[in-house]
């Protein structure tokens, strides 16, 4: 049996390790991506790229990509009826979901999660990953110094040994790995067994002109979901709940879920096409379980656990996808710097320490969502948080941030470039162009500062002592907008450190003795 060694393996291919892929290839980090599944799969699941997610696109070139794929004119806010045909819908009594279009060079993105899979697997393969369906895990050990792992080209049989420094499980909610290593999660579980079914079929006399995304539906039973996967009304995801005391999948083949669906439009006479979800199968009809659970654990030794293998949130209110995509972009540039040699492997500690709080948060706000538009668990078990706040306005606290941090979410207006949240957006123009101050993340970290004082030489002997390349900018030099000191909070004679993931990790508020860069630095990265 042949061996391959390389930096990071990914076991998953659908969002989380799609965009793992995507961002670890993006720092220059080698890595291969396994996934059992022939492709990927034809199910919308994510309905949309929320701003801060698209934030993180942009950064990886995929901006203009989502903008063209996604759709353009649907109504994304989701409607509760008896049928798709009522006269009158309701919209679920929640807290305004619309953003500030002052917090973010980036928008809200109405695209699936199929159509923003295939753009991620394009952009991961051109950026040298490599990415290998119907190839399954069939075997993972580890020690302290990599993992070992056998896997199996299900195609024809022939198997390869891989050993990789650090391995990212995101294989979902029932892979496997995370219950293999024993991590134990925290929540109420299952919520609820559906089954599902992508469909062809004409609902716009339904419709009459409305347009509709999402639709929760008190028939043919309570908690059914109508979901467009078209403009036009005529392609639709069809889920309904089952009880797995006395059913199962299998008990819905596609001639039932057609006539349940025409029950659930209102349309009797409707003719509905039932399509395969899986490219190359013939598989119809998929069962999911909607549930909130939360993992004790994402880091398990050289194994970290991303996306709906460390926790399974309802899908509704739109949380759960866009937190997977930030997993992935938080784990990406610490293994970068860890493996590339700019910090300790005590930095991987961080991705638990600052993410898990963030799922936490994500769950109790999907089943607050869940209790209002589905009736799913004790009614409502948390008070919803502004929906900018959500996207925005979590706070990290780990050892990679000096001070702050932890508390309730913050709106946009309030982050003012505080420690352990994320840089605000602010228009400025380099060299007479136009652009954020959010597009100076990234790769690498960069040092902020006031008009006053010598906070560019101290970068750049830090730079030099740690070997670590730190970008510079000087409000007001070769930065020019309006209120940055005000809007970074320092002064004159400030300046702030802020990570390759666009969060500030450091500052000095206003004059003082310079301040010990190189200490700073060597601390927040673990050496």
């Amino acid at each position: 049996m042949s061996q391959r060694n390389i930096p990071v393996l990914i076991v998953g291919g659908a969002l989380t390790g799609l965009s793992a892929a995507v961002f670890l290839a993006w720092h220059g980090v080698p890595c291969v991506l396994v996934e059992r599944h022939p492709d990927l799969l034809i199910h919308p699941r994510l309905r949309g790229v929320n701003p801060r997610t698209m934030e993180l696109l942009r950064q990886v070139g995929l901006e203009s990509a989502v903008k063209k794929a996604g759709f353009t004119s649907r109504d994304w806010s989701p409607v509760i009826a008896r049928t798709l045909a009522d006269e009158e819908y309701v919209r679920p009594d929640e807290p305004d979901t619309g953003f500030d279009p002052d917090a973010s060079p980036c928008s809200y993105e109405a695209i699936d999660q199929d159509r923003l899979e295939i753009l991620l697997r394009a952009r991961a393969e051109e950026l040298g990953a490599d990415i290998r369906f119907s190839t399954e895990l069939s075997d993972l050990s580890q020690d302290a110094d990599g993992v070992t792992a056998v896997i199996t080209d299900l195609r024809d049989g022939t198997a390869e040994t891989i050993r990789a420094g650090h391995l990212v499980a995101a294989d979902g909610a029932a892979g496997g790995i995370r219950e293999r290593l024993g991590v134990p999660v925290d929540g109420p579980g299952v919520l609820a067994h559906v089954v599902t079914v992508m469909a062809d079929a004409d609902l716009t006399p339904a419709l009459r002109g409305r347009p509709v995304s999402i639709a929760y539906l008190n028939h043919p039973r309570p908690g059914t979901v109508l979901m467009a996967h078209d403009e036009a009304g005529k392609r639709w995801i069809f889920g309904v709940g089952y009880s797995p005391d006395d059913e199962s999948p299998a008990d819905y083949p596609p001639e039932r879920c057609a006539a349940l669906l025409r029950e659930a439009a209102g349309t009797p006479d409707a003719e509905v096409t039932i399509r395969p979800q899986i490219p190359g199968t013939e598989t119809k009809v998929l069962g999911f379980t909607l549930g909130a659970r939360l993992a004790r654990d994402y880091r398990v030794g050289r194994i970290l656990i991303a996306g709906d293998a460390a926790h399974i949130v309802p899908p509704t209110g739109g949380l759960g996808g866009n937190t997977c995509v930030q997993d992935a972009h938080n784990l990406a540039w610490k293994l970068a710097a860890v493996l590339g040699g700019q910090a300790g492997p005590a930095l991987l500690d961080t991705y638990d320490a600052e993410r898990r709080p963030v799922g936490a948060l994500t769950l109790t706000q999907a089943q607050a969502h869940a209790g209002g538009r589905m009736g799913l668990g004790d009614g409502r078990p948390a008070e919803l948080v502004e929906t900018d706040a959500i996207v925005f306005g979590y706070g990290y606290r780990s050892a990679a941030v000096a001070g702050g941090g932890a508390g309730r979410p913050l709106l946009p207006r309030e982050l003012g470039g505080r420690p352990g949240h994320r840089a605000p957006h602010v228009p400025v123009r380099v060299a007479g162009r136009p652009m954020s101050t959010l597009d100076l993340y990234g790769r690498r970290w960069v040092l902020l500062s006031g008009p006053a004082g010598d906070w560019p030489r101290a970068a750049e002997e830090a730079g030099r002592e740690l070997d670590l390349p730190i970008d510079v900018h000087r409000f007001g030099e070769d930065l020019d907008g309006d209120d940055l000191e005000a809007r970074h909070g320092i002064g004159p004679e400030g300046a702030l450190l802020v990570r390759p993931d666009g969060f500030v990790a450091w500052r000095c508020e206003d004059a003082g003795p310079r301040a010990d860069v190189a200490g700073v630095l060597r601390r927040l990265l673990c050496r």
